[in-house]
């Protein structure tokens, strides 16, 4: 098994009201997800080899991910909440639209939200694949999931 992966992944929510339980259900099956496959490398020169534990904490509209090597060390990387924010509130109102559609609407309307969804949310994992590059290489799948937790520590539900 490949050392360039997440084994444990983790969010510090201890500064931020209590998520409803359908925003605890889409941050657990995210971090089901992204433990089923992902690809996260350290880049620094002096980076100790994964697999790693990561935590993601919001401190100070920073978004820190705190990164633990098996091997040993630690490092950790911010990066600004606002520059996710509008990403977010743009994919929860797609999202809105889409389930709205599930509810009410044709088949080829749900199908274009969906198209649109997948869309905005590949826009997001695009944003945080470039705050991360010059630290930390991921794959779409990871850097999908990642923003997927990343708006997770905003919604309420």
């Amino acid at each position: 098994m490949s050392t360039d992966r997440i084994a444990h992944f983790s969010i510090d929510d201890t500064n931020l009201p209590a998520a409803s339980p359908e925003a605890e259900q889409e941050r657990n099956i995210a971090i089901f997800d992204l433990l089923d496959g992902n690809r996260f490398k350290l880049l620094a020169e002096d980076a100790a080899a994964g697999p790693y534990t990561v935590i993601l904490a919001p401190r100070d509209r920073q978004l820190v991910f705190v990164i633990t090597a098996e091997s040993g060390g630690i490092s950790e990387i911010a990066i600004p909440f606002s520059a996710f924010r509008k990403r977010a509130r743009a994919y929860f109102g797609i999202c809105e639209s889409y389930f709205e559609a599930v509810r009410r609407h044709s088949p080829d309307e749900i199908a274009r939200l969906d198209e649109h969804r997948k869309a905005q949310h590949n826009e997001g994992a695009d944003a945080v694949r470039e705050r991360l590059a010059d630290s930390v290489e991921v794959d779409d799948h990871t850097a999908r999931r990642l923003f997927t937790l990343v708006c997770s520590l905003s919604y309420r539900g």
